[in-house]
């Protein structure tokens, strides 16, 4: 690979972007400071560092702050927690930002234009940024890493990440094609990230998706995300990549969030006490999109995990044979001026509609409300789902 210099000389300006019912406009502001230059010509990718999801706070079922202290009702929360290598990105002036705790270099300003998802590799290949012409489609994992959940709507730093229409349509296509069969894709669709919404689903891949196709942000470096497993014959299970200690079990029942917190907080598996419920990033690094129930591939059929791990079979609402979702310990809320009445939740079955079909995909990303009697969420689907403790490995 050559690097061409190029200098380009661009003013570094604030893009701010405004939400509002009319318009579905957004709006973020974040005040970082630029660190050092760095050598961008090889990036060098720390594969898995995991990233914080930038969520300090605290919330009760109805949404709002709250403080509350380890023993406590509602303790456990991501904002207790606070794991993972802070966010930190440096701006290199020529239309790209570097990571500098991943090590993957970002097209900073997408273009505009919406793609099928064939549209957008071909767009990432032929991409010439920088000087550089080895673009490619980031992965789910990839493109997730800098997903931020402080704040939300966007799910973004848009100081340092340009958004593409500033609107809530910013579902960014991912090199994550799905093996299974969708509502509107059928048996050709691939996952994105909204980074407005937060979510991750699958959308049809082919066809231009729901809203006539979905926007691309190029990454470039080695791949980041590759997960290293070790069972460690205890019902648990190490990412050596990670440094995370994954319980091989889930709970086996299904709990509201309140009740999940406290499930991670007082379990004392393999005579550890640190347990914890994974915040979303922590539970969206140990998805495998190559596996699905609805997977066209028999080989491929399964929970969208690796099979070292064992899910609870569920019956979903259709009447069909699945696998559930997963709480996280992170809040959501369902618009830019929202309280935090949610939780983000794994689907390692199929992310179903209300009629039990395939409708985002297993490993999609969503939220739902916390308690039962809780404001319905996007749908309302379910509000008791399974738990997959971590504790960070020794």
């Amino acid at each position: 690979m050559k690097k061409f210099k190029i200098i380009i000389f661009a003013a570094l300006f604030l893009f701010t972007v405004a939400c509002s019912d009319d318009d579905n406009e957004i709006t973020d502001s974040d005040n970082n400071t630029e660190t050092n230059a760095v050598d961008t010509s090889t990036p060098s990718v720390n594969n898995y560092v995991l990233i914080a999801t930038g969520q300090t706070k605290t919330y009760d079922e109805d949404g709002l702050e709250v403080t509350v202290s380890e023993g406590d009702a509602l303790y456990g929360q991501d904002g207790h927690y606070k794991k993972g290598e802070e966010m930190e990105y440096q701006d290199n002036g020529d239309g790209t930002v570097t990571d500098l705790k991943t090590g993957l270099m970002w097209q900073q300003d997408p273009p505009t234009d919406s793609y099928t998802w064939s549209e957008a590799k071909t767009y990432c290949e032929n991409l010439e940024l920088d000087g550089y012409d080895d673009w490619r489609m980031p992965s789910c994992k990839e493109l997730y890493s800098i997903s931020n959940f402080e704040s939300g709507w966007p799910y973004l730093n848009t100081t340092y990440f340009y958004l593409a229409t500033n609107t809530k349509d910013e579902q960014f296509w991912t090199s994550n094609y799905y093996v299974g069969v969708t509502v509107e894709g059928g048996d050709n669709a691939a996952f994105g990230v909204n980074h407005v919404t937060g979510h991750i689903k699958a959308y049809a891949a082919e066809s231009g998706g729901p809203v006539g196709g979905n926007k691309i942000r190029a990454v470039r470096g080695d791949d980041y995300g590759i997960n290293e497993y070790i069972d460690n014959g205890d019902s648990t299970i190490t990412d050596s990549s990670t440094g995370l200690m994954w319980a091989k079990y889930d709970s086996k029942n299904t709990l509201d969030w309140p009740n999940a917190l406290v499930y991670a907080e007082n379990s004392n598996l393999s005579g550890n006490s640190d347990w914890r419920l994974p915040n979303v990033k922590e539970l969206q690094s140990i998805v495998d999109y190559t596996k699905s129930p609805s997977a066209t591939d028999a080989d491929a059929v399964g929970p969208a995990i690796d099979d070292l791990f064992y899910c609870t079979p569920i019956v979903n609402e259709g009447g069909d044979d699945d696998y559930g979702y997963y709480w996280t310990s992170t809040s959501a809320h369902f618009n830019a001026s929202g309280d935090f009445y949610y939780a983000w939740y794994v689907a390692f079955g199929m992310a179903v509609d209300g009629n039990g079909d395939d409708f985002h995909g297993a490993g999609a990303v969503r939220f739902d409300t916390k308690i039962e009697d809780g404001p319905d969420g996007e749908g309302g689907e379910r509000y008791y789902n399974f738990v997959r403790l971590v504790r960070d490995a020794e």
